[in-house]
């Protein structure tokens, strides 16, 4: 079967040209994913008040913790999807597709009325003050009721990327993103809505972004077209997806809870530092998703080679990979460290809150490139089919890092340079051990897959 206009076989070709194909959309999508959100809180920082920016920023940790489990699950239908795509088993694709697609729907409700449920007992026992709490559930609940669509373009995305589509993704969200802008201001501005406005803002721009995702995979021709009538649940790939995505779901849950926990450290420090806190931390997140876009690509190209049992393209591609994360994180790192005052004002122009951003991005910005390494790292050894050991390293390192310090190092000296520096040294520590675990994995699948006949 010929590649389609919008696939990408990473299996034969020049690395470092299709890495930069793949990678590319993907920063985009995820910058753009940003601009969007960062909207939201710069329009509730500026027209709402430091109080519903501190709801809106707070939320994040939490919000990630509850739909950490299903996330992870996307991440498997990406790698399995790879693996059949890699080895020409299309049928195999075929059958992924409409039990992600399934799963997504069904996850999407079950998270979204767990969210509604749970999210303000959630946000008191985070210590949220007494001022965020109400706004800060508000804008939770209704950001729940919007669930399917995010779990329903999430998972139909993981999908497209897996055959190396990038592309059509980032134009879905463009046009969503402009809609979610567009709808910040009106519902805030125009009507006073504060976070109701926005979160409702992002539900309907999610919902428009999921209608483009299945409008595309029902439109389109061959082995990857979506229709109604197959949709069900297939046993096998469902067992390969758990396999390899509920371990990284599990470990994003608890990385949530490790930053829920550092979030309520955050909260004692009152309203204008968890204000800052949420600009910086905003900032951060370009850094994060182009660097976490590196790792999405090391997964799906390692994930397609491994499958098609290409050895030296995947470590030429796991070097290639780890060179480039390491330029752009420190890039952007450097960028915004230099223009930290400027970029934090855009949030909130409170001198308070400026200062406390500033004091984040110090420690954090310069130092993020690490996590990249740590990243692509594990995304190596899930695009090997292992998900399992990358999970129990970085709930040791990372989480159970964290955990600690918070418990002595943060209680002997309880300010938040001590807070925000347990984040670098979790991440070296935790990539040190990655680089270990992929070089001893791929020795030993040498011998047991490589050269099988």
């Amino acid at each position: 079967m010929a590649t389609k206009k919008y696939e990408l076989d990473m299996t034969k070709g020049p690395i470092f040209k299709q890495l930069l194909t793949f990678t590319i959309p993907l920063i985009l999508s995820g910058i753009l994913q940003l601009l969007y959100n960062a909207a939201d809180i710069v329009v509730v920082g500026n027209f709402s008040g430091i109080t519903a920016l501190a709801a809106v920023g707070s939320t994040g940790s939490l919000i990630n913790l509850i739909t950490g489990l299903f996330m992870g699950l996307s991440l498997g239908v990406s790698v399995v999807a790879s693996n059949y795509y890699g080895g020409k088993n299309y049928n195999g694709v075929s059958r992924v597709l409409h039990t992600a697609v399934t799963i997504s729907v069904i996850g999407g409700i079950v998270i979204g009325a767990i969210g509604i449920i749970i999210a303000p007992a959630v946000l008191k026992l985070m210590g949220s003050p007494f001022d965020v709490l109400p706004q800060a559930a508000l804008y939770m609940r209704i950001y729940f009721c919007g669930m399917p669509f995010f779990m329903l373009y999430n998972f139909g995305s993981a999908v497209l990327r897996a055959l190396g589509d990038t592309k059509r993704p980032l134009y879905f969200l463009a046009v969503s993103g402009i809609v979610n802008v567009v709808l910040n201001l009106f519902f805030v501005i125009l009507f006073k809505m504060g976070v109701a406005g926005v979160a409702l803002a992002t539900i309907i721009a999610q919902a428009i972004s999921a209608c483009f995702v299945v409008n595309c995979l029902m439109k389109s021709d061959g082995f990857y077209k979506l229709e109604l009538k197959k949709l069900k649940i297939h046993r096998v790939e469902l067992k390969k997806m758990i396999i390899i995505g509920l371990p990284a779901g599990i470990q994003g849950s608890i990385f949530s809870i490790s930053n829920v926990l550092i979030q309520s450290s955050i909260n004692s420090f009152g309203s204008d530092t968890m204000a800052g806190n949420a600009a910086a931390a905003n900032i951060e997140g370009f850094i994060y998703v182009a660097m976490n876009c590196i790792y999405q690509s090391a997964l799906t190209f390692i994930g397609q080679n491994f499958g098609a049992k290409e050895e030296k393209r995947i470590t030429q591609g796991m070097l290639t990979c780890v060179a480039m994360v390491v330029v752009i994180g420190l890039a952007l790192g450097i960028l915004a460290l230099i223009f930290s005052s400027s970029l934090i004002k855009i949030y909130n122009s409170d001198p308070d809150v400026i200062k406390l951003g500033m004091l984040r991005t110090k420690i954090i910005a310069p130092t993020y490139f690490i996590c990249g390494i740590m990243e692509v790292l594990v995304g190596g050894i899930r695009g090997l089919g292992n998900s399992i050991l990358p999970m129990i390293i970085s709930i040791l390192g990372v989480c159970g890092i964290r955990i600690v310090w918070l418990y002595t190092i943060f209680v002997w000296d309880p300010s938040l340079t001590t807070l925000y520096t347990s984040y670098p040294v979790s991440w070296f520590v935790t990539a040190a051990i990655d680089l270990i675990c992929f070089v001893m994995i791929k020795k030993k699948l040498k011998t047991t897959y490589f050269n099988k006949i």
